[in-house]
């Protein structure tokens, strides 16, 4: 990662991990909380991290340079990251665990494909004495901590922005919601935000669970919703994610809608804020990744050597499988054209002219990116 990015990733973590959240889900009583198990000696300490897909650009741009930073600043690079990624299969991902577990990893930092799926996994790490942080998603089984972004707040921002976005004409038409992949705990947190929003504000015309979250899903399930409803029916979209909303797009262009709808999204994905400049979306959902993937590597490597992580946990949430998890969850921002130039470029995620190439100079004119 380069020295811009790492100044990025300490001052978004210094600002975002000081906001304090209400405490979520059931907290343990006292005594009760999980104590850590691993007994690693000294900074030299192997952590394995699973991430789940490679189609979202945030997890190999992102999150694993991230936390592995992290890891060697907190062990004085004598921590190991050894990394595995899914590619969206769950039997792949219980086959990585057992990998590291055969490895001989201190800790684990487990992004699950699937939440149900690797709970037996997690027992297996638990029983071989391995502490499992589960990251981004709450893993089901025994894990010893979560982190996370406030994810219901997540889907609630995306349906305050379309609100927004569709004004005194809300109940014109019909809105298309195209929600996550039902693999994904997350996905329902955000569905259920969402909901709580626009529920008897707008009029909901086709709702979709997208499989894998893939944005070829969405576009298949977008010009199926645009055939039974009417092309011209259709005044809104909530997408639950920059990718799917890529698809969404391309199948609202190709049956020759004009002007698009709001469509909303989730990440801050480079295609994704291009849209949002060109006017194609509306909105997306900016998740400072830093601090983030910082507590995953503080509680990993405290964790791994025995120690406490009650100074880092700001709230505790329950799984359907374990109750009073410590975890810390993150704040996150509504991104638009509007504030483009405040959040992702002042936070240098990205630079100006790497949003701004040709196709888009003349977009990012108008909304002051150089």
């Amino acid at each position: 990662m380069n020295t811009r990015m790492r100044r990025a990733a300490v001052a978004v973590a210094a600002g975002a991990m000081a906001v304090s959240l209400a405490a979520c889900g059931s907290a343990k009583e006292a005594g009760e909380k999980p104590k850590a198990s691993g007994s690693a000696a000294g900074d030299a300490i192997k952590i394995g991290l699973l991430l789940p897909e490679n189609q979202t650009a945030r997890y190999e741009k992102f999150d694993k340079p991230l936390i592995e930073k992290k890891v060697a600043d907190l062990t004085g690079g004598k921590g190991q990251v050894v990394y595995a990624n899914a590619k969206q299969d769950a039997t792949t991902q219980n086959s990585q665990v057992d990998t590291m577990i055969t490895n001989k990893v201190n800790v684990l930092i487990v992004d699950a494909v699937d939440s149900k799926a690797i709970a037996g996994s997690v027992k297996k790490a638990k029983d071989a004495g391995i502490p499992v942080v589960a990251y981004d998603r709450l893993a089901e089984g025994p894990i010893d901590a979560y982190t996370s972004f406030d994810n219901e707040e997540v889907g609630k921002v995306q349906g305050k922005a379309l609100l927004e976005a569709l004004g005194d004409k809300a109940k014109d038409g019909q809105i298309v919601m195209m929600n996550g992949s039902v693999t994904d705990p997350n996905a329902k947190l955000f569905k259920s935000g969402a909901h709580s929003v626009l529920d008897g504000k707008v009029n909901i015309g086709k709702e979709y669970d997208t499989v894998e979250w893939k944005p070829e899903n969405a576009n298949t399930n977008m010009a199926a919703a645009l055939s039974a409803l009417g092309k011209d029916k259709v005044i809104g979209v909530y997408s639950a994610n920059d990718g799917m909303a890529g698809g969404i797009i391309t199948a609202l262009k190709a049956a020759g809608v004009s002007p698009l709808p709001p469509v909303t999204g989730q990440d801050a994905e480079l295609a994704g804020v291009q849209r949002i400049v060109a006017g194609e979306q509306f909105m997306s959902v900016y998740k400072p990744y830093a601090p983030e993937a910082e507590a995953a590597a503080k509680m990993a490597v405290a964790l791994a050597k025995g120690e406490k992580i009650d100074d880092i946990i700001n709230q505790n949430v329950d799984s359907p499988t374990t109750k009073g998890v410590p975890s810390v969850l993150i704040p996150v921002v509504s991104l638009t054209k509007n504030n483009i130039k405040d959040t992702v470029v002042k936070d240098g995620v990205y630079k100006a002219d790497e949003i701004c190439t040709d196709k888009y100079a003349a977009a990012c004119a108008t909304v002051g990116l150089k």
